[in-house]
């Protein structure tokens, strides 16, 4: 599963439910090269909205990308002294094999009201736990 950003957003009883949707056996994994993450470009829009420009060279998809730009988010909002992410919007574009995001967040001391938030902690370790870098 690629998707950390994903799941901070779904509900603790729901997880249990997902428990048998596992990833593929790593034989059927084998074969894919490990996504280059190719860096992040911070940029903070007002007081609280923040654009996060990101990169990933062999990334299987949107998801692989989206994924990278909350792990972003997730590790500013820490570093800020925030516990809280939401999603605003993300423009996503592949050229050549490298596929680039542009995505605005909020961050907030409080979970924001809406249904594209993050917990940051929860974000940052399961990203660790995926290998996907977050800064």
């Amino acid at each position: 599963m690629r998707a950390p950003a994903r799941l901070a957003m779904i509900g603790p009883g729901l997880l249990a439910g997902l428990a048998g949707c596992a990833d593929p056996a790593p034989e059927a994994a084998q074969g894919r090269a490990e996504p280059a993450y190719l860096g992040v470009e911070t940029r903070l829009l007002s007081g609280d909205l923040v654009s996060f420009r990101v990169a990933v060279e062999g990334a299987e998809g949107l998801e692989d990308v989206e994924s990278y730009a909350a792990c972003a988010a997730a590790q500013y909002a820490l570093i800020r002294g925030y516990g809280f992410a939401r999603h605003v919007r993300t423009n996503v574009d592949e050229r050549g094999g490298v596929w680039r995001a542009d995505a605005v967040y909020t961050i907030s001391p409080a979970l924001p009201r809406g249904i594209a938030t993050l917990d940051a902690e929860v974000v940052v370790a399961d990203c660790a736990e995926q290998g996907i870098p977050t800064v």
